[in-house]
């Protein structure tokens, strides 16, 4: 989900109960489980999730295991797995913790097999609840009719998204369907809707995610009519969570493609370098890259947030990457902008994702999380268009390219080509 949208939309609802309960210490909720007080309503199996929103049914799937009596939830989004292993109980309350992201979800017990309560964001500007409820027992991500003549949806889509304000921005949709559903994802200039996943009912598209940050869905219908050129198109509603709306259009087009992602943005003219000094997360000290560890290495500056799916899918790769090409003569840093303008909460943000996702390579507190906050902080670039955003420095400290966004590896074969071209600049920069 590009950071765009979802820093335009804000998501609000449920009981003020969930979130006292989903705030209790760790102490004593350790304490309430410990003393035999408190049971788990997480029985093993496979679970329906549903976000309640607009109207709408915002579902999504999840596995709970338990082993020694401690259970573990595993969200499914098409190929995606997410395992979530901080669960503690308290009461008559369970809350999950959403893996790197200040979220949870807060639930009780609603009878045998059944769950209700939130999904709660503490990193909001305001209260951030959304009513939640679940179901033990497989069953499709969204009910269809049955012996129905199913459209297809398969291939490319040129994609154009609308907000609320008339606001228009490309995206590229690639859809597969098979009997078992429909599987995919919209790419955009800013990143990527990361792994979505539903069925085809007729002539109607059904999509949907959660990952933990952000609860998506996506509807669709092919009218029947075409273009004036013939080409198939799809005519849909985008639903974020309790408020964020937007239409979609497309039309089939296996040469849709979005515009260059290193052309987005560049350096001011005149500007060669980039300067900064940022907190480092760890206690004491400064990042800048002019600091001895990085002159005459190649750098990669990313531009990322805890809070921001797209920036775990490039930390996820960032990450092993380094391990690997660390004694190459490259570096990274990583430039956290956080939910928040608390220096210290911003720091203990980034390295709890420092710690969970195994990052070796240097974070810093470089501000809060806003696109013309951040450009002000790197002055020396035009601007900052999204999160992430990935500077390629060469030995000699002077900027050679500004990648904007991030395929996931959602987008198939289109992470696999941006990881590649990543590499090829890599190796280019090292050899000159």
């Amino acid at each position: 989900m590009p950071v765009a949208f979802s820093l335009r939309k804000a998501i609000a609802g449920v009981t003020l109960a969930l979130a006292a309960t989903a705030c209790q210490s760790d102490s004593k909720t350790a304490e309430t489980t410990a003393a035999g007080a408190a049971t788990s309503p997480l029985t093993a199996g496979i679970w329906r999730g549903v976000l309640s929103a607009q109207g709408q049914e915002i579902p999504f799937l999840f596995d709970v295991a338990t082993a020694g009596g401690q259970p573990t939830v595993t969200l499914r989004n098409g190929e995606e797995r997410l395992k979530l292993d901080e669960i503690t109980t308290a009461g008559d309350s369970t809350t999950i913790r959403l893996g790197v992201f200040d979220a949870a979800l807060v639930v009780r017990a609603a009878g045998e097999g059944k769950l209700t309560g939130a999904w709660v964001k503490y990193d909001a500007n305001k209260p951030y609840r959304v009513p939640f409820t679940a179901e033990l027992g497989a069953q499709p991500l969204f009910p269809v009719m049955a012996d129905q003549k199913v459209t297809s949806f398969d291939g490319t889509w040129k994609v154009s998204f609308k907000d609320d304000t008339g606001k228009t921005y490309p995206a590229v949709g690639v859809f597969t369907q098979t009997p078992a559903g429909v599987t995919g994802t919209f790419l955009t200039s800013t990143g990527d809707y990361r792994y979505l996943s539903g069925q085809a009912d007729g002539n109607t598209l059904m999509l949907s995610t959660f990952d933990g940050s952000h609860g998506f869905l996506f509807t669709g219908k092919q009218p029947g009519s075409t273009t004036p050129d013939n080409a198939t198109r799809i005519e849909g509603d985008f639903y974020s969570g309790l408020t964020g709306h937007e239409t979609w259009t497309a039309v089939k087009d296996p040469d849709a493609k979005l515009p260059d992602a290193n052309a987005l943005t560049g350096m001011k003219p005149g500007q060669k370098k980039l300067e900064f000094k940022f907190p480092n997360i760890l206690a004491g000290g400064s990042i800048s890259p002019s600091d001895p560890k990085y002159r005459g290495k190649v750098l990669v500056v990313q531009l990322l947030g805890s809070w921001c799916p797209n920036c775990m899918d490039e930390t996820n790769f960032l990450a092993p990457w380094y391990e690997k090409n660390m004694e190459r003569g490259v570096e990274i840093i990583g430039l956290g902008y956080e939910r928040t303008p608390d220096q210290e909460v911003a720091a203990r943000k980034l390295l709890k994702m420092k710690e969970r996702m195994n990052v070796g390579y240097d974070l810093a507190v470089a501000g809060v999380a806003d696109k013309d906050m951040a450009s002000k902080s790197l002055p020396q670039i035009q601007k900052v268009l999204a999160f992430p955003t990935t500077i390629f420095i060469d030995k000699k400290g002077e900027v050679r390219k500004i990648h904007t966004g991030f395929s996931g590896p959602g987008t198939g074969k289109y992470y696999e080509q941006q990881n590649a071209e990543f590499n090829k600049t890599i190796d280019q920069l090292l050899a000159e």
